[in-house]
C-alpha cells in the first residue's frame, strides 16, 4: 500500500511549525509542549485532519520574509503526532514521530499559522557495505550517549532494531550530536555514506569535548 511519506510524493497542505535549533529526523520522536494561542490552533487543526506537521528549523541568523517572519530551512522534518495529550487550560503535550525528509514550499500566509507544499525526499544513495563505517558510528554514539548520561542520568538513548545504515545514522543525529546546525546540515544530506561520516566526525568532536571537560575536572 501506497504510504503518503514515500519518496517523491506531495503533499498540498502540512503545518509548519517553525522552531529555533531544532530538528526532526524520520524515525525519531519529539515531545512538544504547545502553550502559544496559534500553535494551540494548529495544533487543533492537525489533530482534526492528518496529524501531519512539518518542524522547521529557524536559522541561527533569523532573516524575516515579506512577512514579518522568520525564514524557516527549506528541508525539514515532517512527521505525524502520535500522542496528544490536551491540557485544560487549551494547551498540549504532543509526540511527534518523524516520518520523512521533505522540501518546503510555503504557501501564502493564512493566519494564526503558515503551511507549505512538501515533496519528500529520497536518499541519493545507499552505503555498499562498509560496516566498518557504521560500526565506528555505533562505537562512538554509545560513547558519547554514556558520557551525556554521566551528566544527565534519565538521559535514554537506543539504537533503532532496524540494521539500516540511515535509520542508524538518523538516531545517531536526532538524539547525540548537540548543535542545531549541524543537525540541519546532516538532515540535508542525502548520501547516506556522507551522512554517516559528518556525523561520526560531529561525535567524536564532541567526545573530544567531553574528555576536554572530564580531564578539567
Amino acid at each position: 500500500m501506497k504510504s503518503p511519506f514515500d519518496p517523491g510524493a506531495v503533499l498540498e497542505d502540512v503545518a509548519v511549525f517553525p522552531l529555533p535549533q531544532v530538528v526532526l529526523f524520520p524515525g525519531a520522536l519529539m515531545p512538544l509542549h504547545i502553550f502559544e494561542p496559534r500553535y494551540r490552533a494548529m495544533t487543533r487543526d492537525v489533530l482534526a485532519s492528518t496529524r501531519r506537521i512539518c518542524v522547521a528549523q529557524i536559522p541561527e541568523d533569523h532573516r524575516m520574509d515579506a512577512h514579518g517572519q522568520p525564514e524557516v530551512a527549506r528541508v525539514s522534518g515532517v512527521g505525524e503526532i502520535v500522542k496528544c495529550d490536551a491540557l485544560p487550560d487549551g494547551r498540549f503535550n504532543i509526540l511527534i514521530e518523524g516520518k520523512a525528509r521533505a522540501r518546503l514550499e510555503e504557501l501564502p500566509f493564512k493566519r494564526p499559522y503558515r503551511r507549505a507544499q512538501v515533496t519528500i525526499l529520497e536518499p541519493s544513495h545507499e552505503p555498499g557495505g562498509d560496516d566498518a563505517l557504521v560500526r565506528a558510528l555505533v562505537s562512538t554514539a554509545t560513547t558519547v550517549a554514556g558520557a551525556v548520561r554521566q551528566c544527565h542520568p534519565s538521559f535514554q538513548f537506543s539504537l533503532p532494531k532496524s540494521e539500516d545504515p540511515g535509520a542508524i545514522v538518523d538516531a545517531c543525529a536526532h538524539y547525540l550530536v548537540m548543535d542545531g546546525s549541524e543537525r540541519q546540515k546532516l538532515l540535508e544530506i542525502l548520501d547516506v555514506e556522507e551522512r554517516i561520516h559528518k556525523c561520526l566526525e560531529a561525535l567524536v568532536q564532541q567526545q573530544a569535548l567531553f574528555g576536554c571537560i572530564e580531564t578539567m575536572h
